[in-house]
């Protein structure tokens, strides 16, 4: 689960049509895993997404608006709604410790969802009006409000989850997302369509082997070349 990245919103939604279409969807347990973007950015570090294409990709805005206005594109055909124009990006740190408080209760799809919504297709920012916002959302996926607050309250809070899921996710050759893992034997990376979901499904379903990647040649993420790790 990667808050701040775009293509897996999209890549989220195609799986799930696919999972929808399983024979054996009951079966399939989905768990969400943490993966920053920027791993240790501050909070504060906020900044237009169209700065950050430009600056990262070294790519012209007139470019960088071009991949937003093709990912709205590519929102809409899966039902979704896309702010094409005047989004921000910041530190999903926060976030994601929500994400895993929320799944000890039973709600972090729900939660992801709704954080998905309101990164993507929402005027209002999650990156610059604080924690309150955060709580608010947690709220609407049906968490208590001060159990939210005082998580975000406290730093510790759920951090050593969402580092140990980024080391899992470095072990098991993930350097850009969507990345998705079936039963540990096969690797789909990008936000493929639902035809590519279905098949690594239904291999994943009757085989055992080591994990290797399904269609990553072709895999779409958060740039040019998928969101990929920052290397410093």
């Amino acid at each position: 689960m990667v808050h701040g990245c775009p293509w897996c919103y999209v890549g989220k939604a195609r799986f799930e049509k696919a999972l929808a279409a399983f024979p054996h969807r009951d079966d399939v347990e989905v768990v969400h895993r943490s993966f920053e973007l920027d791993p240790g950015r501050a909070r504060g570090d906020v900044q237009p997404v169209l700065t950050l294409l430009t600056r990262k990709y070294g790519m012209s805005e007139a470019q960088a608006q071009a991949g937003e206005d093709n990912l709205g594109a590519q929102a809409a055909a899966e039902g979704l709604d896309y702010r094409t124009r005047g989004r921000d990006h910041g530190s999903t740190f926060d976030m994601h410790r929500l994400l895993h408080f929320a799944k000890d209760r039973g709600r972090q799809d729900e939660l992801l969802r709704i954080l998905y919504r309101a990164n993507f297709a929402e005027e209002r920012s999650v990156y610059t009006e604080g924690a309150e916002r955060l709580v608010e959302l947690a709220v609407e996926a049906g968490l208590d409000a001060e159990a939210a607050r005082a998580v975000l309250a406290d730093p510790a809070a759920h951090a050593d989850e969402v580092r140990a899921d980024e080391r899992e996710a470095a072990e098991l050759g993930a350097t850009g997302v969507p990345f998705f893992v079936l039963d540990r034997a096969y690797g789909v990376s990008g936000a493929q369509p639902a035809e590519v979901f279905t098949r690594a499904l239904t291999r994943a379903w009757g085989e055992r082997s080591p994990l290797r990647p399904v269609g990553q040649d072709t895999a779409e993420a958060c740039g040019p070349d998928g969101c990929a790790v920052p290397q410093d």
